[in-house]
C-alpha cells in the first residue's frame, strides 16, 4: 500500500517546513525501515538518529503523529490504526471544539486522521519537543543529559566500600529496582513534559525516574540527602505538573510519573506542613478532602499560601484575590461537605493505615523486604 510521510526538516536556528514523500510499504514496515528507505531512496540529505533498531538504544525517538514514540518500534499498520481511531473518536464528539482539541497535537499541528481524497494515508514525523533541533529530526539533548546528571543517578561511593566481599542484595530488593532500571533513556517523556516546557529550572521525568532509583536502591547510603535535593523548589519533584504524558509516551513502561510520586511520598513522611508551601499542598489537601469530601477553598488558601496566619507575605498575596472574587460575586462565603464525605474519609483513612502498617512491618522485619 502506498503512504505518504511528512516530515518536519529545519536547520539549526531556523524556521522548519515540511517535506512529503510517498512509499510503497508493507503494515509490518516500522517507521524507522521507512525513514531508511526515503534516506536511501529518495533524499539523503534527511538527518535522522538510529542505532539498534530493536528498542534497546533509544537512539531513534520523534514525534510520530504528535506523540514521542521510537520509530523502530512503531509501525506502519499499527500507526495508521491509531490515527483511524481518532478519527472516529472526532466524529463522536459533538461540539466543533472539542474536535478541534482531539485533531490537535501537543507540537500545535493538525494531526492527520482522516484519509486525504486520494486515498494515500497519511503520517506526520516531527523533532522531539523540549529540545533545540541541529537539523531535522536530531535534536541537541545537552539539557537532557546535563539534567540527568544533576540528580547524581549513581549509587554512593562510600555505599560502595565494601572491603572484605561484594555488597550483595536479596531478589526483593533488586526486584525494586526493575521498573526504573527498563529506561533507556530515549527521550520521550521529557519531550513531552508540560512542565519542562514552561519550567526551564525542571529537571524532567527521566531525570526523576532514575532518582527513585537511587532511593529505593539497598546499597545507596545517601537517601536523607538525595531527598533534600529533590525536595527543592520546582526544580525536583515539586515541578511535576502530573499531566502522565511521561506516563503515556515511555516505550519501557517505566511511569516516570509514578516513580515521582514515590519519591514524593518519602519526603512527605520525612517533613511536617511548615517545611514548605508544597509540602502544605500535598498535606492540606488530602485533609481537607477527609473532611468535606471535597476542598474547602477559603481553608486551604489560608492554610498553604498564608501557612494558617504564618506567612503574612503569603496572606498579602491573597488579598488582591480575593477582592477580585468578591467583585464577581465568586467568593464562597460558607461550605457544604460533598455527598458522601464519610465514605471519602473513610477510604483514606483505610489507605493510610495500611501504609503505615506496611512501613511498621518493614522496619521489623526488614528480611522480608
Amino acid at each position: 500500500m502506498q503512504v505518504r510521510f511528512k516530515v518536519v526538516r529545519q536547520n539549526q536556528n531556523s524556521s522548519p517546513s515540511i517535506q512529503t514523500y510517498t512509499l510503497e510499504v508493507e503494515p509490518g514496515n516500522t517507521i524507522l525501515d521507512c525513514l531508511n528507505r526515503i534516506k536511501w531512496e529518495q533524499d539523503g540529505t534527511l538527518a535522522f538518529r538510529k542505532n539498534c533498531r530493536n528498542t534497546i538504544c533509544g537512539s531513534c525517538s520523534m514525534r510520530i503523529d504528535g506523540r514521542s514514540a521510537l520509530a523502530c518500534k512503531e509501525n506502519v499498520g499499527s500507526e495508521l490504526a491509531r490515527l483511524e481511531q481518532i478519527a472516529a473518536q472526532a466524529a463522536q464528539v459533538p461540539a466543533q471544539e472539542g474536535q478541534d482539541a482531539l485533531l490537535k497535537n501537543k507540537g500545535g499541528q493538525d494531526a492527520p486522521p482522516r484519509t486525504p481524497a486520494d486515498g494515500i494515508p497519511e503520517i506526520t514525523i516531527a523533532p522531539m519537543g523540549n529540545m533545540p533541533v541541529i537539523k531535522d529530526l536530531v535534536v541537541d539533548m545537552a539539557s537532557f543529559w546535563n539534567n540527568l546528571q544533576a540528580v547524581d543517578p549513581y549509587v554512593s561511593t562510600g555505599a560502595r566500600q565494601v572491603p572484605e566481599r561484594e555488597f550483595l542484595q536479596t531478589p526483593e530488593e533488586r526486584a525494586q529496582l526493575n521498573q526504573t532500571g527498563n529506561c533507556i533513556l530515549c527521550g520521550a517523556c521529557y519531550s513531552e513534559c508540560n512542565a519542562r516546557e514552561v519550567n526551564p529550572e525542571f529537571v524532567g521525568p527521566h531525570a526523576l525516574a532514575k532518582a527513585y532509583r537511587m532511593v529505593a536502591d539497598s546499597r545507596d547510603d545517601q537517601t536523607e540527602s538525595r531527598l533534600e535535593q529533590y525536595n527543592q523548589g520546582t526544580a525536583g519533584v515539586w515541578g511535576c505538573t502530573r499531566c502522565y504524558y511521561c506516563n503515556a509516551v515511555c516505550p519501557m513502561e517505566v511511569a516516570p510519573m509514578d516513580q515521582i510520586g514515590k519519591i514524593k511520598q518519602e519526603i512527605l513522611e520525612r517533613k511536617n506542613a511548615q517545611d514548605s508551601r508544597q509540602i502544605r499542598h500535598r498535606k492540606v489537601l488530602i485533609n481537607l478532602v477527609k473532611e468535606g469530601g471535597w476542598i474547602d477553598e477559603r481553608k486551604f488558601g489560608l492554610q498553604v499560601v498564608g501557612n494558617s496566619f504564618r506567612d503574612i507575605k503569603g496572606l498579602a498575596s491573597l488579598g488582591p484575590l480575593g477582592l477580585r472574587m468578591l467583585a464577581k460575586r465568586k467568593f464562597p462565603l460558607s461550605f457544604e461537605p460533598s455527598e458522601g464525605a464519610a465514605v471519602v474519609r473513610s477510604l483514606i483513612e483505610s489507605v493510610q493505615n495500611l501504609e503505615q502498617q506496611s512501613a511498621q512491618e518493614s522496619q521489623e522485619n526488614p528480611e522480608k523486604l
